[in-house]
């Protein structure tokens, strides 16, 4: 999966791309929030680890800048701090982060956290291909409204440009209803028994 980091202390940048492609990560590195928001915007990563304190655009101002756009707000967003204290976790969690780790960063515990983020992000992609999924299903849903004109006698329908029809056609061209015949109770007594009571009859009348 690919991860982008944005770190403006080079060693730290460094063995931390290292560490995750040990883990089997693709990784792209930034010096800074600016060029980590250019490279988003040329290639897209579902997961997102931003150190706070950078110059230019900041951790915390990147994060705001993601969530308010469409393409990337729902990057998965771990925020890297050496600040302490719960006021500076909810200011980076209301500022959009996923998860704040303190420095100096401990692999294990970015390893549990990072696993956590692809978990989200594969639930977000399969939510999505369900969605598109539903979308496409419906755009092929065929359904009949309003009042249609049906012969009294024969049971044609007529359709949109004013031509009469079957009607095992025309709902076979609006629908996705697929009709197998029979014969119901009354009809069968209406008809076929009286044919065969007719057949019946010629037959005994033979010489």
């Amino acid at each position: 999966m690919h991860v982008l980091i944005a770190e403006d202390d080079p060693i730290s940048l460094r063995l931390t791309s290292k560490i995750l492609n040990s883990w089997g990560y693709r990784v792209t590195e930034s010096t800074d929030g600016q060029a980590a928001w250019e490279k988003l915007e040329t290639d897209p990563a579902p997961i997102v680890i931003l150190d706070w304190r950078m110059p230019g655009l900041d951790g915390l101002s990147l994060c705001r800048r993601m969530r308010e756009s469409e393409r990337h707000k729902s990057t998965y967003i771990l925020l890297l701090t050496g600040m302490e204290g719960k006021a500076n976790l909810i200011q980076g969690l209301e500022a959009g982060a996923d998860d704040y780790l303190e420095k100096p960063v401990d692999p294990a515990q970015l390893k549990a956290r990072l696993n956590v983020g692809v978990r989200i992000v594969g639930l977000q992609q399969s939510l999505r291909q369900r969605l598109s999924e539903l979308e496409e299903a419906l755009l092929n849903v065929k359904e009949l409204r309003g009042l249609l004109p049906i012969c009294s006698y024969c049971k044609n329908i007529r359709n949109d440009e004013n031509y009469w029809q079957k009607l095992e056609s025309y709902l076979s061209e609006h629908t996705h209803v697929r009709l197998s015949h029979g014969i119901c109770p009354s009809c069968y007594q209406d008809v076929v028994q009286r044919e065969l009571n007719e057949m019946r009859q010629q037959n005994s009348d033979l010489p």
